[in-house]
């Protein structure tokens, strides 16, 4: 996972540059989560999940407004209103935040994906579609990890943190599931230029 940081810092600041161009409200949401590096769509999706009071995976405008605000991203109301028409397809007054989401993730190439998918299933061990700290034993070593080599750590811990990462930063439950997976890589690949380093990356990241 080396050079995250890095990337997201690099992310972060390219955003914030096209940030100032930028008209279009789809592309200037997009742009406000990436400031925020890799997770910052994942921790808008799970704002809108803690919003949405009759868990019907749907939220109406006052939700997507205070949504916006608690999340911290500022936009005009009528900003908002087109951003949010735009979502509501069918004019029923209320948007499908899976959908939501999945729009708003920085497109990424069939070749980033497959390679991304490929890491996950080699994650995801018992192939439950989720990544457990049970997935990593075997597959990530945690006694290279400083603080694990020091005594501060735990195994446990060195998985749970490293899970942290993918892990949406406002409900961090210990598992990562394949949409939190392509949601934190899509944050990464948009820092990215070219397919060919980014599949590199992976490649060697994950030894696939």
């Amino acid at each position: 996972m080396a050079g995250t940081s890095r990337h997201d810092t690099a992310m972060a600041m390219k955003a914030k540059q096209q940030l100032m161009s930028c008209s279009d409200p789809l592309e200037r949401l997009r742009l406000q989560c990436l400031t925020r590096g890799s997770s910052g769509i994942k921790g808008l999706g799970r704002t809108f999940r803690i919003m949405d009071d009759n868990e019907n995976r749907s939220l109406d405008f006052k939700e997507f407004l205070k949504g916006l605000n608690d999340y911290g991203l500022l936009m005009e109301k009528d900003e908002a209103s087109a951003l949010f028409q735009l979502f509501d397809r069918d004019s029923s007054g209320t948007i499908d935040f899976d959908e939501f989401l999945i729009t708003l993730r920085p497109p990424m190439s069939k070749a980033r994906k497959e390679v991304v998918m490929q890491a996950f299933r080699k994650l995801d061990r018992t192939g439950d579609g989720v990544i457990t700290v049970e997935d990593l034993q075997g597959v990530y070593n945690a006694k290279y990890h400083p603080k694990y080599q020091n005594g501060d750590w735990t195994e446990e811990q060195v998985f749970r943190t490293f899970l942290d990462s993918f892990d949406s930063p406002y409900d961090k439950d210990g598992k990562v599931t394949q949409e939190e997976f392509l949601n934190y890589y899509s944050g990464v690949s948009a820092s990215i230029d070219s397919d060919v380093y980014f599949i590199l990356m992976m490649r060697n990241a994950w030894k696939l």
